[in-house]
């Protein structure tokens, strides 16, 4: 194990705590991810589903590395030693009175589509895309916190509740765990949504709040798309809230700042059918024509 002296917390959740530390050897500093489950050995370890990701994922540089793994066998206790990033993209916004230059907002912005082409193209879905697990030192990002995602040849239905809820896709409510690899893609155009404008798009405060926010901007979805719910196990509950009558407002208006080329992108990856959002390899792509 790596000869470390740890410093402070900078993260908690209900399963990690993350803290920064320092290689007494070679004085560089690392993140360490300290797993609150407890495991009876290295292999049960090794076989979770945040490492095999890393592990597949490694060697891309907007995707956090994995440095070692760490396993106390008294305890049962283990740790991930990775590397150490400034802040997470909500810290970097969340506080500021003055929009990111848009040359910057396109740069993260091609980082970001980067990781989750390689992401997907590897076989992996993310399924937990926000703010707070994209990480950023000086210029660049990556995406961390891949202890949600799941492989995209896993068979329906997945776990209903997955995903910060404000980055929620529309199906990931609507069903009963009947989604696809295209929920990330959501959830990056709520994310950019966020970073160009410094607030949230969707901030419902549960399921039925959530979509009722979403058609406020969208409006209702359209009939295939409500006809593809009830074909796949719909949830009668959030059901409810879909109103055919409601005019969507659209997001356009907040986004004056950024040019008509991020507004496409965005209008190409926040729609209610998942069929139609662009992939990852299609916005970088469509980046391409950016100034």
């Amino acid at each position: 194990a790596l000869p470390i002296s740890i410093f402070f917390n900078r993260f908690m959740d209900r399963f990690s705590e993350v803290f920064k530390a320092q290689n007494i050897v070679s004085g560089s500093y690392v993140a360490i991810k300290c797993l609150k489950s407890s495991f009876n050995n290295i292999e049960q370890v090794n076989s979770l589903r945040e490492i095999q990701a890393l592990k597949r994922l490694k060697g891309h540089k907007n995707i956090i590395k994995l440095i070692e793994v760490i396993f106390e066998e008294s305890s049962g206790k283990a740790s991930l030693v990775m590397e150490l990033f400034d802040m997470n993209l909500y810290e970097a916004i969340k506080d500021r009175k003055n929009y990111l230059k848009p040359k910057l907002i396109q740069w993260y912005t091609y980082q970001l589509l980067k990781a989750i082409d390689f992401t997907h193209k590897n076989g992996i879905f993310h399924r937990d895309l926000k703010p707070e697990n994209i990480l950023l030192k000086d210029y660049h990002l990556v995406l961390a916190d891949l202890g949600s995602c799941k492989p995209i040849k896993a068979r329906n239905p997945y776990t209903e509740y997955i995903s910060t809820r404000w980055y929620r896709a529309p199906e990931c409510i609507m069903t009963n765990g009947y989604y696809t690899y295209k929920m990330d893609m959501w959830g990056v155009g709520c994310v950019l949504f966020e970073m160009a404008t410094l607030f949230p798009l969707f901030p419902g405060d549960n399921e039925i709040d959530q979509m009722k926010k979403i058609q406020n901007i969208l409006g209702p979805p359209p009939e295939e798309v409500i006809n593809l719910y009830q074909q796949n196990d719909y949830d009668r509950k959030t059901m409810t809230s879909l109103d055919i009558n409601i005019k969507g407002k659209g997001f356009e208006k907040y986004l004056n700042h950024c040019g008509d080329l991020f507004i496409d992108l965005l209008k190409k990856l926040i729609v209610y059918n998942p069929e139609e959002r662009l992939s990852a390899k299609q916005s970088k792509m469509q980046m391409k024509n950016f100034p």
